[in-house]
């Protein structure tokens, strides 16, 4: 509570600064794709949330927390889990919009895959896999709903077909995202070769 002191011999929590996720980037011309798409289904249904920089379009593997500052034994279990992960290139193919709707406000605007992302969706469990073996298992979830973020908005848009946005996934990502500063440092890369 404002203006509430604090307990003898507890400190305040720290501010958390810093966000660390895998993720999958687009190719530049699937990226591109997504910044149009964004801009004119935005227009299309009314929205007004602004669409995310193209740089910033991505798909999420696993959150892996949010931190007060990067702490090594995270950044080390997660790259030894990563390094871990053997898999060929893969497509991705995205052919579909709507909202999550399990927000009253600020719901993201996604683009979905109907039955095209059987690729993505074993990768994504391979990894939470080797995440499993490390400190970070907790952050190996299940129900995971591949998906591409292209913008927030208060208004729930119903699932409708687009033209698909398809691209090939050739590496994965240790994303530094620092919250609130609407920022993405890639940390590390991982090939995908079989």
């Amino acid at each position: 509570m404002p203006g509430q002191s604090l307990l003898p011999g507890f400190d305040a929590a720290p501010a958390l600064t810093d966000r660390l996720f895998f993720a999958i980037f687009p190719e530049a011309q699937a990226a591109a794709q997504m910044a149009s798409l964004a801009l004119r289904l935005r227009e299309a249904h009314g929205l007004h949330g602004k669409p995310l920089k193209t740089e910033r379009f991505h798909v999420t593997l696993h959150h892996l927390g949010d931190y007060a500052g990067l702490p090594p034994d995270v950044l080390t279990a997660a790259c030894s889990a990563a390094e871990s992960v053997v898999a060929a290139p893969f497509e991705l193919c995205f052919d579909r919009v709507a909202s999550f709707s399990s927000m009253p406000r600020n719901r993201p605007f996604v683009l979905r895959g109907q039955d095209c992302l059987a690729d993505l969706a074993a990768f994504q469990s391979a990894l939470g896999e080797a995440l499993k073996k490390t400190i970070l298992g907790r952050w190996a979830k299940p129900g995971y709903t591949p998906h591409a973020t292209l913008l927030y908005d208060d208004r729930n848009v119903g699932e409708q077909a687009v033209e698909p946005v398809c691209w090939t996934a050739r590496e994965f990502v240790l994303v530094h995202s620092l919250i609130g500063k609407t920022l993405h440092i890639p940390l590390a890369r991982w090939p995908l070769q079989a």
